[in-house]
């Protein structure tokens, strides 16, 4: 189930709401809960019981971290010391919930991807017959990239010490499965979040907010990314294109992907609202950055910013000399991007950012073209992302390399490539793509312009709302990037 659906607006929320606010407030955290397990299985039952696993190690991970045996549990459960020492029961739980974390992630994204490249290595060395003889072909649920990593921080927390393990289950399945960041983010720390589990409040202003948020996102993912996404996929599955349709179309994808995922993390941080809890920004007007540096910064800032607790700051950061940094920033990246997806263009496309990163890292922070205009410094960093994204769209690293010699002019044009223009330069295509460039670069964020609700924007958000619904009528292409991350 997705956000942007009849199905989800006009039945599923409508209904979750109404339990959640008829029942009392001792049961909401167990409605929310049902709910949540609900929205996550609705597709395919059989994932939520991997959920319900994740969420059952970790739970007890973080007890067995805190609680020193039966008769601890009747005492209130203490944070552990930052500076302290752990001992060995600590260290096997946070080993037993980081294992089995990364090893249900791994087999179920990754499984399919280790017997293909093993076989297309054996193929291409010409020993077919070493290759793996796997029938089984495994389905990767829904938003585990996502829920793994959340789930995982929180037992890293507790045994840092900078969060208080939980006493019930309940609550922290809460934190866990709730459908608004469930599938596709924003990655929840429950630090964040703990105070609100405990304490929060309901408010008419924050649950006028919450719709706003959700209106403006589904705005984003329906009128601007889906005709976007169409100009994308007709350029990249072209045989042959100009080198112009070839920068419209990347272009047209970075459009695409912005606004799919903001305006999820938008709907996302309106259903919180509308749920009392307020998650934090995910996006911060990337395309505006002026460095690769400054736009992880404001890019999925909550998987950036998981990445360098996580992992940059365990492996050294920067504490180790130059060369360890570099080596760092480059292992992070790739395994980002090889978090996003299962594929050789995706560990390419994080090598490309790590190198960058390197690079300005190198430098000071700064880009090769720092001492440019600023408007000379956006454009080239859009650039640069540009080429990268190359990657990140193409199903394969030979298409990639052909779209790429399409953009630089290398390679002629087959015949008929004019014919792709008909397609991707259509009134409606051209209109949503300039609106889509107005919005990037000039229109204020959601966060900041739902700060106010006068009743002016109000109304602006009730009409582009309707908007919304009735192209949701009308478009039969509707996918949404992330879902399957």
């Amino acid at each position: 189930m997705v956000f942007s659906s009849y199905l989800f607006l006009f039945y599923f929320l409508p209904t979750a709401l109404l339990f959640y606010y008829l029942v009392p407030r001792r049961v909401k955290h167990l409605v929310l809960t049902l709910v949540s397990y609900v929205f996550y299985g609705w597709a395919n039952p059989l994932f939520s019981l991997l959920l319900l696993l994740s969420t059952l190690i970790d739970y007890l991970a973080g007890l067995v971290m805190v609680l020193g045996g039966p008769r601890a549990w009747r005492q209130p459960i203490q944070r552990l010391d930052p500076e302290g020492r752990r001992t060995r029961r600590q260290r096997i739980a946070l080993v037993v919930s980081m294992c089995a974390n990364v090893a249900m992630l791994g087999f179920f994204k990754y499984f399919n991807f280790a017997v293909d490249s093993v076989n297309g290595v054996v193929s291409w060395l010409g020993l077919p017959e070493l290759g793996l003889d796997s029938v089984i072909r495994v389905t990767l649920p829904v938003g585990i990239s996502f829920y793994t990593f959340q789930s995982m921080s929180y037992a890293i927390d507790v045994y840092r010490g900078q969060a208080t393990a939980i006493k019930s289950f309940i609550d922290f399945a809460c934190f866990e499965t709730m459908y608004p960041q469930l599938v596709a983010g924003p990655i929840i720390r429950f630090q964040e979040v703990a105070d609100q589990l405990a304490h929060r409040t309901h408010t008419i202003q924050k649950f006028a907010r919450g719709a706003a948020f959700l209106s403006l996102g589904l705005a984003k993912k329906v009128l601007i990314a889906n005709p976007c996404g169409k100009i994308a996929d007709e350029a990249f599955g072209a045989g042959s294109l100009y080198a112009i349709d070839a920068w419209y179309g990347v272009t047209a994808y970075a459009f695409q992907i912005y606004f799919d995922f903001s305006g999820y993390s938008d709907m996302a941080i309106g259903l919180g609202l509308m749920l009392g809890f307020m998650f934090a920004k995910n996006f911060d007007s990337p395309y505006v950055s002026q460095s690769i540096t400054e736009f992880w910064r404001r890019w999925h800032i909550s998987l950036s910013t998981w990445l360098r607790d996580y992992l940059y700051i365990p492996l050294g950061g920067s504490r180790k000399g130059p060369r360890r940094t570099y080596v760092n920033l480059a292992i992070v990246m790739l395994l980002g991007g090889l978090w996003h997806g299962a594929a050789w263009t995706f560990v390419i496309w994080g090598g490309l950012h790590g190198l960058l990163l390197a690079f300005e890292r190198a430098r000071g922070g700064m880009p090769l073209y720092h001492a440019l205009p600023s408007l000379v410094r956006t454009s080239l960093t859009f650039t640069l992302v540009l080429v990268t994204w190359v990657f990140f769209r193409a199903p394969d690293v030979v298409t990639a390399a052909r779209y790429l010699g399409a953009m630089f002019g290398m390679g002629v044009p087959q015949e008929g490539a004019g014919l792709l223009g008909g397609l991707i330069y259509r009134p409606y295509y051209v209109g949503t793509f300039a609106i889509a460039a107005l919005v990037t670069w000039t229109c204020p964020q959601t966060w900041d312009w739902t700060r106010t609700l006068t009743w002016r924007r109000s109304l602006a958000i009730l009409l582009i709302f309707g908007l919304s619904v009735v192209a949701l009528l009308t478009q039969a292409f509707n996918p949404f990037i992330y879902y399957i991350f």
